[in-house]
């Protein structure tokens, strides 16, 4: 008897139609957050990748670059995917590609 009552008295409010529009605005807030995390954190993060993904593959011998140890040197041999930096004279660090952290312009390195 108990639960005929309880589905007796949830049947209106189902009936009524309500329900999907609450269940609609319900999810609305998650949604919203959704789109504001996209715009605020994922998409810069995206675009700084592929920025950094451009730079990596454009560089070429003789370039001047800080590496991500903060080290300071020009591009000396490249491979496929290690550099050859040359930091002092007869002085070369093999790093990854990715360890480049920026290119600097031409003649800063001395």
């Amino acid at each position: 008897m108990f639960i005929s009552q309880a589905f007796a008295q949830t049947a209106p409010a189902a009936a009524s139609g309500g329900g999907a529009e609450s269940t609609l605005f319900s999810l609305l807030p998650l949604v919203l957050m959704f789109v504001v995390l996209y715009f605020i954190m994922i998409r810069p993060q995206m675009k700084k990748q592929k920025e950094h993904k451009a730079m990596i593959e454009a560089i070429a011998k003789g370039d001047e670059v800080i590496i991500a140890g903060g080290v300071m040197g020009r591009v000396a041999k490249m491979g496929d995917s290690y550099l050859h930096i040359e930091v002092a004279n007869n002085v070369e660090l093999q790093v990854q590609r990715a360890a480049v952290v920026q290119v600097l312009p031409k003649g800063t390195f001395k």
